[in-house]
């Protein structure tokens, strides 16, 4: 349930209902809504109406919660919340882009990138200094190092930096290095993991399963929120289904859905959904026009010779142009993409 409390309400009565309901076993998460706070009621107890709650000092409602995710359903919230990464939105009118290898490779391959990417108009550097493989041979990240470089990438740049986090043991090294903490989709049923990210305080990122529904990846987010860190963002990657001409298939439809039942911001990740580059611009526009508040993009300047994910990478003039092509959508429905500079020419999209 929620309490919505009366506009103006006074500290001291925020704080007389939340220690109410720590003495009803139930745990209190205050939410600063548009002009009032509202109070997310989250516990196993069955909830009684009436609750007691209504006729506290400061109160204005009491308002059950029909969705099995509380604190992230769109009734705790009505209005859309945004993510800030520093002085980064996401989730407001302009559309975030996050770009760049699927791993660190190596120091001049990040910052070369990094560079370039910055200069077309990402605003987030991706790399996976962690990567999970599904072969135990593959290229595994280059770890401590790899988030090294991508730190000395963001003071060169000044980028924000997004990379995933593979277990709760390693979330505090992570945390120390990464603006935006990746969670794949591999891990979105981790609930250590997702608990541990959450205590962390810092913006989350977390992509949806490989076969999870809109309900069990709306529920993984819970975790977080469930630690006090609202910082979610969610990812769109594709899920698994009968199709074998793609990697995955984006489920352009979750994201219309995942903003209708949630307050948090949504993103899409067209490389990782489709597997190959080719696919990579049509499908940012289709999730730009289904709503989505920003893309994740794989970018190399030498995709031939990419340690992990080549075929799905774009190089540095094919993102450039991928913006272009993005924004004019974004401007029709009255929002926006940030571009840079345009790249020299290296084949059409």
């Amino acid at each position: 349930m929620i309490i919505v409390m009366q506009p103006g309400a006074e500290k001291v009565q925020i704080e007389g209902v939340e220690s109410k309901l720590g003495e009803m076993g139930f745990s209190p998460h205050r939410i600063q809504g548009v002009g009032r706070v509202v109070i997310g009621a989250v516990g196993e107890r069955k909830v009684v109406f009436p609750t007691g709650l209504e006729v506290l000092s400061g109160v204005e409602k009491v308002v059950p919660i029909s969705a099995p995710y509380k604190l992230v359903s769109r009734e705790v919230k009505g209005t859309s919340s945004v993510v800030n990464v520093g002085e980064l939105e996401i989730g407001g009118s302009q559309i975030v882009v996050m770009a760049g290898p699927c791993a660190v490779e190596n120091e001049e391959q990040l910052l070369t990138i990094a560079h370039q990417v910055k200069a077309a108009g990402a605003q987030v550097l991706r790399g996976g200094a962690f990567k999970p493989r599904s072969s135990p041979y593959s290229f595994q990240g280059l770890e401590l190092e790899g988030l090294k470089m991508l730190d000395r990438a963001r003071l060169e740049t000044g980028l924000k930096i997004v990379t995933e986090v593979l277990n709760p043991q390693e979330c505090e090294l992570v945390a120390d290095y990464a603006d935006i903490i990746q969670v794949g989709a591999r891990n979105m049923q981790n609930f250590s993991l997702l608990r541990e990210v959450g205590r962390t305080g810092k913006p989350v990122l977390l992509k949806r399963g490989l076969a999870a529904t809109v309900e069990e990846w709306l529920m993984a987010a819970e975790y977080i929120l469930a630690e006090d860190n609202f910082q979610v963002i969610l990812c769109e990657r594709g899920i698994r289904t009968f199709e074998t001409s793609t990697r995955s298939t984006l489920d352009i439809s979750a994201i219309p859905l995942a903003k209708e039942l949630s307050h948090l911001p949504v993103i899409a990740d067209p490389c990782h959904s489709s597997g190959t580059w080719r696919l990579a611009a049509p499908l940012s526009q289709a999730a730009v026009a289904a709503g989505a508040d920003g893309l994740l993009i794989e970018v190399h300047h030498k995709p031939s010779e990419a340690l992990c994910d080549g075929p799905q990478s774009l190089t540095p003039e094919k993102f450039s142009r991928l913006l272009n092509s993005v924004s004019l959508i974004a401007e029709a429905l009255g929002r926006s993409v940030y571009i840079g500079e345009d790249l020299e020419a290296g084949g059409g999209l």
